[in-house]
């Protein structure tokens, strides 16, 4: 499979996201920004955890803090899924090229819909958001042509 002009390729880690459109071909990729997403900033109230009492035990335990990263890291997927649909509806793109580090594109699969689900043609567990977008359609195009 090739890097064909016009397929949008999703380039994520859990603090933001680059969406990329293929202005060049699949030899020689050229991708240029469709648009940029930053997750919000995780805010903590309080790093330590919470207290409740075992009932009948007269015993007090620690309650598990929750995750705070991966929840808005989730959510964050969530929404760029959600942004992604309705570009696809408007029919920006037919075809998507999912790009994360294995927990983010986890997250981002779970977040698709059936049928954006269905636009997806394939998907690489690498983490290049802070790569230059030259080297991201070398790399993205080098691990199409292995599939």
């Amino acid at each position: 499979m090739l890097l064909s002009k016009g397929i949008w390729v999703v380039v994520a880690d859990s603090e933001k996201a680059l969406v990329l459109r293929n202005e060049g071909t699949g030899r020689e990729p050229r991708l240029a920004f469709v648009r940029r997403e930053e997750a919000p900033e995780v805010i903590v109230a309080s790093d330590a955890p919470g207290r409740r009492a075992d009932v009948g035990q007269g015993q007090r335990s620690a309650m598990e803090v929750p995750d705070y990263t991966r929840l808005n890291a989730e959510t964050f997927m969530a929404d760029l899924a959600d942004d992604l649909a309705r570009a696809q509806r408007r029919g920006a793109f037919d075809k998507l090229i999912l790009v994360a580090p294995p927990q983010v594109l986890g997250a981002l699969r779970d977040a698709l819909s059936e049928g954006l689900a269905a636009h997806v043609v394939a998907e690489i567990d690498k983490t290049l958001t802070k790569h230059p977008l030259a080297e991201i359609g070398k790399i993205v195009a080098s691990d199409i042509d292995a599939l």
